[in-house]
């Protein structure tokens, strides 16, 4: 599984990410530093990436319907709260969920605890949005 992480994020998150599994792509190694919600999720989406942001603009269900996208995970943890302890227990919260569960769903983390809204229904699949990269 893939993961795109926003500028909002410590970099070390992305070692975390890749010790649970995914491939992470950096959005201020990818040229989309400052860019708006909208590129950074259609960048997600052509990585076929599951978006890691504390924007909780990307929780809105309206603007970004779950079922429609391969997963975006809202991290909400106080600014107080030290990097080290962050990755911590992000890694120990994320280790508790199947990495197919991020697939079309909003999930959000906070201290202690993980919600998990997932698609009702019949699965829908994320929208195909300009040309496919190739993978690599």
């Amino acid at each position: 599984m893939r993961a795109v992480l926003d500028e909002n994020l410590h970099r070390s998150l992305l070692d975390v990410l890749e010790k649970l599994g995914f491939r992470v792509f950096d959005v201020r190694d990818c040229g989309l530093r400052g860019e708006p919600d909208e590129v950074v999720f259609e960048f997600a989406q052509r990585k076929k990436a599951v978006l890691f942001s504390s924007d909780m603009g990307f929780s809105n269900i309206l603007r970004f319907p779950l079922g429609e996208h391969y997963g975006i995970c809202i991290l909400r943890f106080p600014n107080e709260m030290r990097t080290e302890d962050v990755n911590r227990e992000l890694s120990r919260l994320l280790s508790r969920i199947n990495i197919e569960d991020f697939e079309g769903s909003l999930v959000v983390v906070s201290p202690g605890k993980i919600r998990l809204r997932k698609v009702t229904g019949a699965k829908k699949y994320p929208k195909e949005i300009g040309d496919q990269e190739k993978e690599g």
